[in-house]
């Protein structure tokens, strides 16, 4: 639980440090992202010798899959969110990630076969009603707060179900993606628009700096994703879009009023009405007499 509660609060921060490189086209500070985040990993991979489970992979075809569309819907997720933080939008991406928790309950019913009870029931009607209110109001759908949801839930589905541990699943998820990484950087290179080369010294440091701090907080995510329940792991992820709503509020002066304020609302019921029946039933085991065990001679 502290693993997953302290990976949202580095992810709040996180708009903090995009907005560091506004000078660099999204797509591109994502490529450096994971570029830089291989080789942070490969780093703390040698300096623990650990390196036996790769040829254990290379075995298993399946796993191979699943970790690359784990990367994919990764990769797509970044992308999706430093655009929207350096195009003014950190409110809009803030939605999705309040409503990536109780969509990863939901999915964690349709596909893990978690059973869902009434209030939880309650709390995901409630979010998908704020989002039919978001489309009414704006007159169009939520897209970016939907797909970086979507995204975030079926990744946090995929570490859930994965059959390797935090630091060797995010190390294969990069590998898997470095040939196409570096075919990027090396069409760049070509056609001198490579974004690191022609950036400015403070930029190429927050550039190379975003490999570990990429890294750190997936590990802890994956690490306490792989213990916990996905419903229990919903509860956490939705510290971060509060520290993430704060900042595109109180920082970067975004709109939030009115209709959209409504919206936002509904959302944090169905978040309430979701937490207080976890603290609840968290509170009812806690309190329950443990039943003695019998043993035979």
């Amino acid at each position: 639980m502290l693993h997953a509660v302290a990976a949202s609060i580095l992810w709040g921060l996180f708009p903090l440090y995009f907005k560091l490189l506004k000078e660099i086209p999204s797509f591109d500070i994502v490529v450096h992202r994971l570029f830089w985040s291989c080789v942070f990993l490969v780093a703390v991979l040698a300096w623990r010798r650990q390196w036996s489970w790769l040829s254990e992979v290379a075995r298993r075809p399946m796993v191979v899959a699943g970790f690359l569309l784990s990367a994919l819907l990764l990769s797509g997720n970044w992308t999706l969110y430093v655009w929207a933080v350096n195009a003014g939008r950190i409110v809009d991406a803030s939605l999705g990630y309040f409503m990536s928790p109780l969509m990863s309950v939901f999915i964690g019913y349709l596909v893990l076969k978690e059973r869902m009870r009434p209030l939880q029931w309650v709390a995901v009607l409630l979010a998908l009603g704020a989002v039919l209110w978001l489309t009414v109001a704006n007159g169009s759908l939520p897209w970016i707060s939907l797909l970086i949801a979507l995204t975030f839930a079926f990744y946090g589905l995929l570490r859930k179900t994965a059959q390797l541990g935090a630091l060797e699943g995010l190390s294969l998820e990069t590998l898997l993606m470095l040939p196409l990484v570096l075919m990027v950087l090396g069409i760049d290179s070509l056609h001198d628009s490579n974004a690191f080369t022609h950036a400015t010294t403070t930029a190429k440091v927050l550039l190379a700096l975003s490999g570990p701090v990429t890294a750190v907080p997936l590990l802890l995510f994956a690490h306490g994703a792989r213990r916990i329940p996905l419903s229990m792991l919903g509860l956490m992820q939705y510290i971060s879009p509060t520290i993430q709503l704060l900042t595109g509020v109180l920082l970067y002066d975004e709109p939030f009023t009115g209709r959209r304020a409504i919206g936002f609302c509904v959302i944090w019921v169905a978040l309430a009405v979701y937490s207080a029946e976890g603290l609840w039933r968290f509170m009812r085991a806690r309190s329950e007499p443990a039943q003695p065990t019998t043993g035979g001679a």
